[in-house]
């Protein structure tokens, strides 16, 4: 339990940072009149943890014990996706009636994290597969 619990907090830690270094990275560039950040961090950490289960799979090239998959899936992956971001700059939006912004932020959410976890998954399954 303190093995899992330390590999969850690690994880989440290096996460949450690569998290706020992009939203940084969006807000040094000028992107700020949608929530790029979130966006980004969603559709890429979907792929990202599409292809780690992909890969780690037990019967997979690299299959990984229950520390290292809640180090990268829980962790790493929680810490650095952002729904909870999501949710609020979504109410902002439709707060300041952008509705169209809005829609568009809940719609390219949606599919693009779904279609990214997929091909994520479809990668890692045969980057792992013996």
């Amino acid at each position: 339990m303190l093995v899992n619990s330390l590999a969850v907090a690690a994880g989440g830690a290096l996460g949450s940072l690569a998290r706020f270094w992009l939203a940084e990275l969006c807000l040094r560039l000028g992107l700020t009149s949608f929530p790029w950040a979130t966006l980004i961090a969603n559709v890429s950490g979907s792929l990202l943890i599409g292809l780690l289960a992909g890969a780690m799979t037990v019967e997979g090239r690299f299959p990984a014990s229950p520390a290292t998959r809640l180090f990268w899936l829980v962790g790493v992956c929680g810490g650095y996706t952002t729904f909870s971001s999501f949710s609020l700059q979504t109410l902002a939006l439709a707060q300041e009636h952008a509705w169209m912004r809005a829609s568009l932020n809940v719609v390219g959410s949606v599919v693009l994290c779904l279609a990214a976890v997929w091909l994520g998954y479809q990668v890692g399954a045969r980057v792992g597969r013996p």
